[in-house]
């Protein structure tokens, strides 16, 4: 049985959410004391790949997916810093042909919440106004950002003990990250660089209990400014680690997964804009999943 779990483990613990990241601008200039919130919706379709062994063969995963997001600038330490916030609500059907029969289970609930806080070390100072418009006007031409953050990713999804596919993952991602922005004129150049760190899931399918060691990933993202509320973007990512151990057993199941994908940003007025976002996930290992998403969003400012 506990062979069986090291195989499919990776179901649980390379989520389509974490596969998934894959976010320009995260370390964006923002005017001091604003709010954004914000609205989207989100269709994947996967292909996962299990060893040949196991007779599970053309598995698919349709999954829908509708969030909310929250944003606020502030000032701490004197630079400038912004707090994320962003729950989502899933409806996920996997299917495929377990020893040649067809079989199909599915799941809706609510994700995992995902909290962020970050600050612009270098670069960014907090403005607000005029102060920040003239201060933008004037970094048009060449700009150096640096910034820190960590994410925490808490247990609130829907979770079964006793299913092995879940929407929540019954445990804690904390998320180092380490992010810089040079830009020349209408264009600029990310990377960022991030460490997934695991709790225990001590509950793990009928009372297991998995561990997992920590992922590392980097991405880089070039965009293009048409002018102010209206840019595209295209960037790259890989990440790597993150192999499994339940009940002491190690799964063999390092990932190994490569990510690329496009944004196209536009503002209809100073407070309202929209996002259109595609990703492709491709895995470099034998069992992993290969994915395709397109993501829709709409962001308020006050």
């Amino acid at each position: 049985m506990i062979r069986l779990l090291s195989v499919l483990v990776f179901l649980f613990s390379a989520s389509l959410a974490e596969a998934q990241d894959l976010q320009p601008r995260r370390w964006s200039h923002l005017p001091l004391d604003r709010n954004f919130v914000g609205a989207l919706y989100g269709y994947t379709s996967a292909d996962i790949f299990f060893n040949p062994s196991l007779r599970l063969e053309n598995v698919e995963l349709d999954m829908h997916t509708a969030g909310i997001s929250f944003v606020h600038s502030f000032e701490v330490f004197g630079k400038s810093a912004r707090f994320d916030m962003m729950q989502s609500y899933q409806d996920g059907r996997w299917k495929g042909l377990l020893d040649g029969a067809s079989a199909s289970t599915s799941r809706t609930g609510f994700s995992d919440t995902t909290l962020r806080l970050s600050m612009n070390l270098v670069g960014a100072p907090p403005l607000s106004g005029k102060e920040f418009a003239d201060y933008r006007a004037t970094k048009r031409d060449c700009e150096t950002i640096v910034g820190a953050g960590v994410v925490v990713v808490l247990p609130t999804g829907h979770y079964l003990k006793d299913r092995l596919l879940n929407l929540g993952s019954n445990r804690f991602t904390i998320r180092p990250q380490l992010g810089v922005i040079h830009s020349r004129g209408r264009w600029s150049y990310e990377l960022t660089g991030s460490l997934w760190c695991y709790t225990d899931n001590n509950s793990f399918f009928n009372g297991n209990t998995l561990e997992q060691d920590p992922l590392v990933s980097l991405q880089g993202h070039v965009v293009y400014t048409f002018r102010p509320g209206f840019w595209i973007a295209t960037g790259l990512a890989y990440g790597m680690g993150g192999q499994s151990t339940i009940n002491g057993v190690e799964s063999n199941d390092n990932k190994n997964n490569f990510l690329w994908g496009t944004s196209l940003g536009f503002s209809v007025s100073r407070q309202l804009g929209f996002q259109l976002t595609y990703i492709s996930t491709k895995t470099l290992e034998r069992s992993g999943f290969d994915s395709d998403t397109i993501l829709f969003g709409a962001s308020l400012m006050w």
